[in-house]
């Protein structure tokens, strides 16, 4: 076997799956299978997704263990000679697959790579790639001093934003939204480290293969990250858990300084939950709507969608009271001026078409978000909303 692909899933199954649609195309001409572990989903995930994808490999956990836990439950029976950490709330390129494969296959002392994440509107994620948080670097992080110099190559370390996003290049620490791994490697560092629940496991490991002497990779093939369906960020339990996660990766790689981090990274804890639990609230007292939740009738969305599939967008967003506006694309204008979202026809475009068309469009205020319509689902994907 060439490649497995293992995914972690927990209360999100139309972004799973997409993210299986997306996987099975890549996956055509590569020797491959998929293993989906679920976390005590409450959303009848598998029961729902077992029916259009038999051919995955289902394990379901009785309880939700954790990231790095489930992983380590697939990673033990898989046989293949790489294998794939993918996040379920992403979707990735048709020849994505074959990209990675070619570049571990050419240098066998590549270890791991990572891919060009792209944010929901398109814009480079600065977690595709990172420096090992050395005590330092974290204090350059932690601190903000990184994003008023993140082109310095020592205070701004951490994102390496210093480097080319469009050139391939080692790197020290992968996203665990998307790590294509060779499995001697794993083979030789070990599996995830289950002290970490949720955060950090990607960091502990990706510095692990650094010291087996092998290298980390970066190169520019995009795949989209809803970054939130499958765990919510903005919230007070994701900043304590995060920073909780850095506390252990310092106690275990740093023990020397660890007696001295544990007031800064308590205070950082304190500092940041407070403001995002503020900022919360202000929006709920004075939008009157719910943090986290979207006012449809606020949005312009667009569907740039074939004409045999016309007719069912337009019933689904009648049943939705959403505006059904077209948009025909043209090289002199990608995209419409002033849309929070452009629905892309699934049928229409493949998913490196519409990654490569949201890349394409001029970075602007008010650059607008990806979305998608899948004529075999029947649903809209708007984010974390889905029609």
């Amino acid at each position: 076997m060439k490649l497995s692909v293992v995914i972690i899933s927990y209360n999100v199954k139309f972004h799973l799956e997409q993210c299986l649609n997306s996987v099975f195309r890549a996956l055509r001409e590569i020797e491959g299978d998929v293993y989906v572990v679920d976390n005590n989903s409450q959303d009848d995930s598998v029961e729902y997704l077992r029916k259009r994808f038999p051919q995955v490999h289902y394990i379901e956990n009785p309880t939700n263990s954790g990231f790095a836990s489930a992983n380590n439950i697939a990673l033990k029976q898989i046989e293949s000679e790489y294998v794939l950490l993918l996040n379920p709330d992403t979707f990735i390129g048709e020849d994505t697959l074959r990209q990675c494969i070619g570049l571990m296959d050419s240098d066998p002392t590549i270890g791991a790579c990572g891919v060009r994440i792209l944010n929901l509107n398109g814009t480079f994620a600065k977690e595709s790639r990172r420096g090992v948080p050395t005590p330092t670097t974290a204090f350059f992080h932690m601190s903000g001093l990184s994003r008023l110099f993140p082109r310095n190559k020592t205070i701004g370390k951490y994102h390496m934003m210093y480097l080319n996003e469009m050139e391939p290049s080692p790197i020290e620490i992968l996203s665990g939204a998307y790590m294509f791994i060779r499995s001697s490697v794993l083979n030789e560092t070990g599996l995830f480290d289950e002290t970490f629940f949720m955060y950090g496991e990607d960091i502990d490991l990706s510095y692990r293969i650094l010291l087996s002497g092998h290298r980390n990779y970066y190169i520019p093939t995009r795949i989209l990250h809803y970054k939130g369906e499958s765990t919510k960020k903005n919230t007070f339990k994701y900043v304590k858990t995060f920073y909780e996660a850095m506390y252990i990766f310092f106690q275990k790689h740093y023990s020397h300084y660890s007696w001295c981090l544990s007031l800064p990274i308590k205070t950082a804890i304190l500092i940041k939950g407070s403001i995002e639990y503020a900022r919360r609230k202000f929006k709920a007292v004075f939008t009157k709507q719910e943090p986290d939740s979207v006012s449809l009738s606020r949005l312009r969305i667009v569907f740039d969608i074939s004409e045999e599939n016309a007719k069912a967008i337009e019933d689904l967003c009648n049943e939705n009271s959403l505006t059904f506006e077209r948009f025909f694309p043209t090289p002199e204008c990608p995209s419409p001026e002033f849309a929070d979202f452009i629905v892309f026809d699934t049928s229409k475009y493949s998913y490196q078409e519409i990654l490569e068309r949201m890349d394409s469009i001029p970075a602007h205020k008010n650059h607008p978000n990806i979305a998608t319509y899948s004529p075999e689902t029947g649903h809209i994907i708007l984010g974390s909303t889905i029609l």
